[in-house]
């Protein structure tokens, strides 16, 4: 029975996630390092819930039951003794990764589950930087989490028919659509996610149309609800490049970056969070590409 979760990462999708998780009627503990990242997170999540209540996806008292099952703390091993359940976002890198898998494992109680929040690395990895592989799985959730409705679950390799069920009932708690696949590079949705984007700046890069023709006919053409670059620019252009290089390092050409992304992220054009990327969002809410 999964009561409480500890969510490591208060990033965009670690500060979603705790915030679904709390509306789910789990009780939460965010748990970050940096206090100023957990205080960024704090206001954040306290706008997301003001927001919720006004478009009425939540009700008031919801809101405030959400909040008092809601902590949060730089203390890692002390949060990890409490949790049945710890999903980490940070970063998609190995060593950050590994040293939070490792810390967990250490004092985390014998029956609890471990989920990675990620769109690309391997659970059956990861599962290995602890001690229970049976135990450890994938919950690949969608930017902004309090809006995307699934939540794509990965099953490594040694990962259990019950780890997988405990973890789809959680994560439909928290009111997501779930699949559960198997793993392999990239999963489904980062695949073609990741060939989409990469094609759109390979069609910038060759002239073909601007930014906002392209995302345009995307858009219109084939019933997307964002076009390439405006996604791009919402979850990062230095993730999805991150995202690039590992998908070809296991998957071949195919995948291979486009040139023109690699100079964006070179620029420090990395969308939204920086104020620029493929669009320019300095200028006004509609972000006007210079």
């Amino acid at each position: 029975m999964i009561r409480n979760i500890v969510v490591v990462g208060s990033g965009v999708m670690g500060r979603g996630i705790a915030y679904v998780g709390a509306t789910g009627g789990f009780d939460v503990i965010l748990v970050d390092v940096n206090p100023d990242a957990l205080e960024s997170a704090k206001k954040e999540i306290e706008t997301i819930f003001e927001k919720g209540v006004r478009y009425k996806k939540i009700t008031q008292e919801e809101a405030a039951a959400a909040k008092n099952r809601f902590l949060y703390s730089s203390n890692l091993e002390e949060a990890a003794a409490k949790a049945d359940l710890i999903i980490e976002a940070v970063p998609e890198q190995t060593e950050i990764k590994k040293s939070v898998f490792e810390t967990i494992e250490e004092h985390a109680q014998e029956n609890c589950y471990f989920a990675t929040n990620t769109s690309t690395m391997s659970p059956t990895e990861i599962g290995s930087y602890g001690k229970r592989p049976e135990k450890t799985i994938a919950m690949h959730f969608f930017n902004p989490v309090q809006k995307m409705p699934l939540v794509e679950i990965v099953r490594g390799l040694e990962t259990s028919d019950e780890t997988a069920a405990v973890i789809k009932e959680v994560a439909e708690k928290m009111g997501k659509e779930t699949v559960v696949i198997n793993e392999f590079p990239g999963f489904v949705t980062s695949r073609i996610s990741c060939l989409v984007g990469n094609e759109a700046f390979y069609m910038l890069q060759e002239g073909l149309g601007t930014p906002e023709e392209i995302d345009k006919a995307i858009k219109l053409g084939l019933n997307y609800p964002m076009g390439p670059f405006e996604l791009g620019d919402l979850v990062g252009l230095d993730a999805r490049l991150n995202n690039l290089r590992y998908l070809h390092s296991k998957l071949g050409e195919k995948y291979r970056p486009a040139p023109l992304l690699e100079q964006y992220v070179k620029a420090g054009r990395l969308g939204r969070k920086s104020g620029k990327g493929v669009y320019d969002y300095t200028k006004n809410e509609e972000a006007v590409r210079k």
